[in-house]
């Protein structure tokens, strides 16, 4: 440990998922193997929802502005886990850690909002699909888009800007994997008191307005769905939210079990656990959930498949 007034000093040491020196290695590839399709799912998405005429349509709007957050989150974190692992010295500039800090932010927040946003689309698509064109349109998704970053950017500066406003003097020593808010209000010597209640009070109304969200479109879309007299037709309407439910049931249900579990029960071990889930393995989880589930992405993607493959026989 690193002991003094460390507002004045260039790095912070993470210990990461595990201080076990046997460990190091085979987390190593375990998180290499989690970024590279992470990385390869997202970008995927990305490009097909991007170049295939067939996905021009708000809810793959939506769909690949889930992938570009999901893969920003991703990166914010990634990298710096993976060179820590194996590296002698597990350290991050000041600087660098209030980058990753507000990074993080950014991106989940913009996940939370992203989530509701893509849930409101679906009840729209539903409940008033004679409408869904006017009231979705191009530049409504637009706002809705430019609104969730705006927010979250907003968020991710207010925040970064009072964790590291603090004085850190006990220790330099994060027991996380990367620079998130409990750890590091845990090793300042400041009154935590005011930039922790902002950091649950932001979290909770965030939570709270996103999940209200999607459980009153939801609470409308299971209605209009009974109301639907041919199982082929309630079939159809719900795969096309089939995919949302799941990615919207894990994510929230990681955070809630993160933020609502008892204080007796609750330690800097187990949010590394419930940090790796949200941080690693949904970014990797949802684009397997929207593209195995969906038949829109499929076809793209066979699509895109054959024209590559023709391109290439014509060359």
């Amino acid at each position: 440990m690193v002991q003094g007034n460390l507002s004045h000093v260039t790095t912070f040491i993470l210990i990461g998922v595990s201080d076990d020196p046997e460990l190091q290695v085979p987390l190593f590839f375990i998180f290499s193997a989690i970024y590279g399709v992470t990385v390869t799912g997202n970008v995927a998405i990305i490009t097909l929802t991007s170049i295939d005429s067939q996905l021009q349509t708000p809810m793959y709007f939506f769909l690949r502005h889930l992938a570009i957050i999901n893969l920003g989150n991703s990166t914010v974190i990634a990298p710096q886990m993976l060179v820590n692992f194996l590296a002698e010295k597990k350290t991050i500039s000041y600087y660098g850690c209030a980058t990753q800090h507000g990074g993080f932010l950014v991106f989940i927040v913009a996940e939370i909002f992203m989530l509701a946003v893509m849930a409101y689309d679906r009840y729209v698509a539903i409940c008033n699909p004679l409408l869904y064109m006017v009231v979705v349109s191009r530049k409504v998704c637009i706002l809705l888009v430019v609104l969730a970053y705006i927010y979250s950017f907003s968020v991710a500066v207010t925040l970064t800007s009072w964790v590291f406003s603090m004085s850190y003097c006990s220790s330099n020593v994060i027991n996380h994997f990367y620079c998130d808010n409990v750890p590091l209000l845990a090793l300042s010597c400041s009154d935590t008191y005011m930039p922790a209640t902002a950091i649950y009070i932001s979290a909770a109304i965030d939570l709270f307005f996103s999940i209200t969200t999607v459980l009153v479109s939801y609470f409308h879309i299971i209605l209009a769905i009974l109301r639907i007299r041919s199982a082929e037709g309630r079939k159809k309407a719900f795969s096309t939210c089939a995919s949302h439910m799941i990615a919207v049931t894990v994510f929230y249900g990681t955070l809630l079990f993160m933020y609502l579990q008892p204080q007796s029960n609750h330690s800097l071990d187990t949010d590394k656990m419930a940090s790796v889930f949200y941080t690693l393995v949904i970014p990797m989880l949802n684009p397997m959930i929207y593209s195995l589930r969906n038949k829109d992405v499929k076809e793209a993607m066979k699509r895109v498949l054959t024209n590559s493959c023709q391109t290439f026989k014509n060359i």
